[in-house]
């Protein structure tokens, strides 16, 4: 009986956190891209969240809500950015 039998899942690694963690960072990013240059911080976080949808892994699900999210703050953070004449990049 090891140690670290029952600490790790099966077959995650590092790229499956790192997936997480990018989607985590896609989110935030989002949210901050309705009120600050959404033509540059929402396409990043577009990209960003697509990244880690690529990753995948255990993460998915989060990933798959990263992008949907994004591309709605995105569209959200345009329409807002025009309609009160603000800089859009």
């Amino acid at each position: 009986m090891s140690v670290h039998e029952g600490d790790s899942r099966a077959g995650e690694g590092t790229a499956s956190t790192l997936a997480g963690f990018l989607a985590a960072f896609a989110i935030f990013a989002a949210a901050a891209g309705l009120v600050y240059y959404p033509g540059r911080v929402g396409a990043g976080a577009v990209v960003v969240a697509l990244v880690a949808a690529g990753i995948g892994g255990f993460q998915r699900g989060l990933a798959a809500f990263a992008v949907a999210f994004a591309g709605i703050c995105w569209f959200a953070g345009m329409i807002i950015a025009i309609s009160l004449e603000r800089p859009v990049f």
